[in-house]
């Protein structure tokens, strides 16, 4: 028999045990073919029985090897608790279970030397979140008579581009007395006021890729909304650059600037102007920290469109060559702006923090008035790969953040000028409309989600720690994988099908929260509309303490 050491991993180690009851297993193997982690293998075990077959007990026993399902004890092939297996097996006989005596963090960096890494949301346990404990309190009746959400008109559309103040608009009466405009102004997008957020074709499928981009042609084409994607950071496939549904699209640049001369070299071949350029400084999940994405997961078109060899991909963790605000505007925008001959306004996402809004500041007093927007990602917000002590111990809730961008702005007398979109967990439990509603209350002109995408395709991780492995490549929903055999699990109509069911629900929801406090546009700072019972979030985002 072989020796067991002390130091040799077991099931009880890891952060899942597998349940397996051989009595209901028909050994289908449908669990060990849809393992994309390989945490399962078929074994033969050696079990003993003992029998009698006189009229007097004459006990004797035989041995006899019998096929069962086994954990494979393994920190580099170990169960996440995405279930696909218990999904998979017709008898229900085998699914994981939470560990909750789990040696997994100690040992493997232990084993490895290095940090881990993991797919992108926090695994430490999350309060209670502060939308949650806001409330609409304000409902108009008798004084200001509320709207009608199914009859009424509403104005639902954000701005992607820079707002000018009335006395810099350029517009004056001739002696005609018509209105004419003496010069042109920045150019501004109206958009939906929901973007969905920054993810890459290197980090998602390509069927996942598909899958949103169908979506938002057939909301803008067919529904009437007209909802934006963002490319992420790696490029876009050059038959979209070329395409007429670029105009969907906003372009992110990030510190890496991959992909960058695909697009370059594409924009002489352009028929649509994209909705706009996005130039990454951080993001939320990770700030302070350039983008990863792992050798696993870079196939043959994503070296293709980024012009890399099958490695690790990390982006540095700033712009180089940018040292200061002053500086950001003067080199970034310009260029970009310069890029799209002054058509597609120009906007910069950071991670919030407590410098965001200095840059704010810096921003607003632009005077090229070329900002076309502040972004700002708060520390829920997911991400492909990560350090986990990043994802867990760096970042600053959005909410609060984004108050105090507005509020400078109201000091300054220039809210609304640079367009703030705030983002990072938004429609973390399911509901996004109430989400965006009491964010823009708070002062945002519009919300960015990406993770909520990903759930709306059939993502089965949470912040629990199920799943989380969008870093391995081994995706077992074919979301975030690049493997042929498990991105072939997703159907792209059917991601693409509930996307727009989605929009069109948070959009009736949206109006439904509108109606009562009687707005017909979106509620753009209207913190009078909130309540919350929590005395230490009224003080801190100056809204009403109700009791």
């Amino acid at each position: 028999m072989e020796t067991m050491t002390i130091h040799d991993t077991t099931a009880n180690d890891l952060p899942w045990k597998i349940r397996y009851d051989a009595s209901r297993c028909t050994l289908c193997g449908s669990c060990v073919a849809a393992c994309s982690f390989r945490a399962i293998e078929s074994k033969v075990e050696r079990r003993r029985m003992v029998f009698s077959e006189g009229d007097f007990p004459e006990p004797r026993q035989r041995f006899s090897a019998v096929p069962v399902i086994k954990q494979v004890n393994s920190f580099q092939n170990y169960c996440r608790g995405c279930g696909i297996c218990e999904k998979v097996c017709p008898n229900d006989a085998i699914a994981p279970e939470r560990n909750p005596d789990t040696r997994h963090p100690i040992i493997t960096r232990c084993m490895a030397g290095e940090s881990l890494k993991r797919g992108g949301r926090r695994n430490l346990g999350t309060p209670t979140r502060t939308l949650d404990q806001i409330r609409v309190g304000r409902i108009s009746q008798m004084t200001d008579p509320s709207l009608d959400a199914l009859r009424h008109t509403f104005d639902m559309l954000a701005p992607f581009g820079r707002i000018r103040p009335a006395e810099q608009l350029g517009i004056r009466m001739d002696e005609n007395g018509k209105i004419v405009a003496d010069n042109d102004g920045p150019p501004v997008n109206w958009i939906h006021p929901i973007i969905i957020g920054d993810m890459s074709i290197g980090a998602l499928s390509w069927r996942m890729w598909e899958g949103i981009a169908m979506a938002v042609a057939y909301l803008n084409e067919e529904c009437g909304l007209p909802v934006r994607m963002c490319s992420g950071e790696g490029g876009v496939p050059v038959r979209l650059l070329k395409s007429k549904y670029l105009k969907y699209m906003i372009l992110q640049i990030a510190s890496g600037h991959f992909g960058w001369n695909r697009i370059a070299k594409a924009m002489p071949h352009m028929i649509e102007d994209p909705a706009g350029v996005l130039i990454k400084i951080g993001q939320g999940a990770k700030p302070g920290d350039g983008g990863l994405l792992m050798a696993q997961k870079v196939a043959a078109h994503i070296q293709a469109i980024r012009g890399v060899p099958k490695a690790d991909l990390l982006s540095p963790p700033n712009h180089q060559g940018l040292y200061s605000i002053e500086e950001s505007v003067q080199k970034m925008f310009l260029s970009f702006n310069s890029a799209f001959k002054f058509r597609v306004p120009v906007a910069i996402k950071v991670a919030a923090s407590s410098t965001s809004v200095s840059v704010f500041n810096n921003l607003v007093r632009d005077p090229y008035n070329i900002v076309g927007g502040f972004f700002l990602d708060g520390i829920d917000g997911g991400t492909g790969a990560a350090h986990e002590v990043s994802l867990d111990h760096t970042g600053h809730p959005i909410v609060s953040k984004l108050r105090d961008c507005y509020l400078a702005g109201v000091k300054q007398g220039r809210q609304g000028q640079i367009p703030l979109w705030a983002g990072g967990g938004l429609g973390k439990t399911g509901d996004l409309a109430a989400d965006a509603f009491k964010m823009m209350a708070l002062g945002a002109n519009g919300v960015f989600t990406g993770k909520l995408i990903l759930q709306m395709a059939g993502c089965i991780g949470n912040d629990q720690g199920r799943c989380n492995a969008c870093n391995t490549g081994l995706c077992p929903a074919g979301i975030t994988t690049q493997q042929p055999q498990l991105v072939r699990r997703l159907d792209p109509e059917k991601v693409a099908e509930n996307i727009v069911n989605y929009f069109l629900a948070t959009n009736t929801e949206l109006k439904k929260l509108m109606a009562p406090i009687g707005n017909s546009a979106l509620p753009v700072g209207r913190s009078d509309a909130l309540i919350t019972t929590d005395k230490a979030v009224a003080d801190r985002l100056q809204i009403q303490f109700a009791c």
